[in-house]
């Protein structure tokens, strides 16, 4: 054998060797790696954002009241002297007012409703509560829910500032009126009576004073 071939031997040897190593490295290798997708584009909402529109409809007013009703343009009045008054959380206040006045006023303790009501209103209540005591009356009464608060009108004068607003209110109550010796003379402790009523709320919008009064009542 001579000296070129052995050589060639030699080089197929190391070669063999250099493929064996270069396999066995890169089989630690996962494998095929591909390249990193580009980030999907976050998919767009079918419906568009909210915008608020600078000049448009005050949902506060028109979610009660019709847009261009005289009600709306007293109402937006209102919120100009005071941009914080809401007529959602009015309509919430007279509904619990409302359950706090009739409550009061059934069970006789009408003083403790004072602050909320003007004067010629807590003294027609009060006279007549005072009448039941004089024939010695008492009402039993649980109150059941409001089922329905709307505004039907509202005023606003712009020298005063005052404002009022009147709402329809129809409530459900229970209620029973017996005489000295315990027997029931009118109503039901069980019959659910419904109670429809139109009460006219004030207040002079920008004063320190949260507080709405009742001034009139129309049952």
């Amino acid at each position: 054998m001579n000296s070129s071939l052995i050589q060639l031997l030699v080089l197929a040897g190391i070669a063999v060797f250099l493929i064996l190593r270069l396999r066995s490295v890169l089989g630690t290798r996962e494998g095929f790696e591909k390249p990193p997708l580009p980030e999907e584009a976050p998919e767009r909402s079918s419906r568009r954002d909210f915008e608020v529109i600078e000049g448009g409809p005050d949902r506060d007013i028109t979610d009660h009241v019709p847009e261009d009703s005289p009600i709306a343009a007293e109402l937006a009045a209102m919120k100009r002297i005071e941009p914080e008054f809401s007529v959602n959380d009015f309509v919430q206040g007279a509904r619990g007012a409302y359950e706090m006045i009739v409550m009061a006023f059934e069970r006789g303790t009408i003083e403790e409703v004072r602050p909320f009501l003007a004067d010629e209103v807590y003294e027609a209540f009060a006279e007549v509560i005072r009448q039941r005591e004089e024939q010695g009356l008492t009402v039993e009464a649980e109150f059941i829910g409001v089922r329905e608060v709307t505004i039907v009108d509202a005023r606003f004068d712009k020298d005063t500032n005052e404002a009022d607003i009147t709402v329809r209110l129809v409530g459900e109550l229970t209620s029973v009126v017996r005489n000295s010796d315990g027997e029931v003379v009118e109503g039901s402790p069980t019959a659910v009576k419904r109670q429809k009523d139109t009460w006219v709320f004030s207040r002079v919008m920008g004063s320190p004073d949260p507080n709405w009064r009742l001034v009139a009542t129309d049952a």
